[in-house]
């Protein structure tokens, strides 16, 4: 959820992630693997530099990465775990 909201922030400001990255004063390649969901658990520091670069406050990222996914659709009485579509 958070790689998600990073991405629509970043893209709603009309920047790339390399512009992005380079005011936020973390790699380009940081802010793609957070982007793409392969760093799942980012530092503080690199979120709350993203998060200030796109005007996003942190506790808005924190709601929004609390929220449960789109997709998720298991029942909550479902024991085996499965996904119900």
């Amino acid at each position: 959820m958070l790689a998600s909201r990073l991405t629509q922030a970043r893209r709603a400001s009309g920047r790339s992630a390399e512009a992005v990255a380079r005011s936020a004063g973390v790699s380009v390649d940081t802010v793609r693997s957070i982007e793409k969901g392969r760093t799942s658990t980012p530092e503080f520091f690199t979120v709350a530099a993203l998060a200030a670069e796109l005007d996003l406050s942190l506790d808005e990222l924190y709601a929004f990465a609390r929220q449960p996914a789109q997709n998720d659709h298991q029942a909550p009485d479902d024991p085996s775990g499965c996904v119900s579509t």
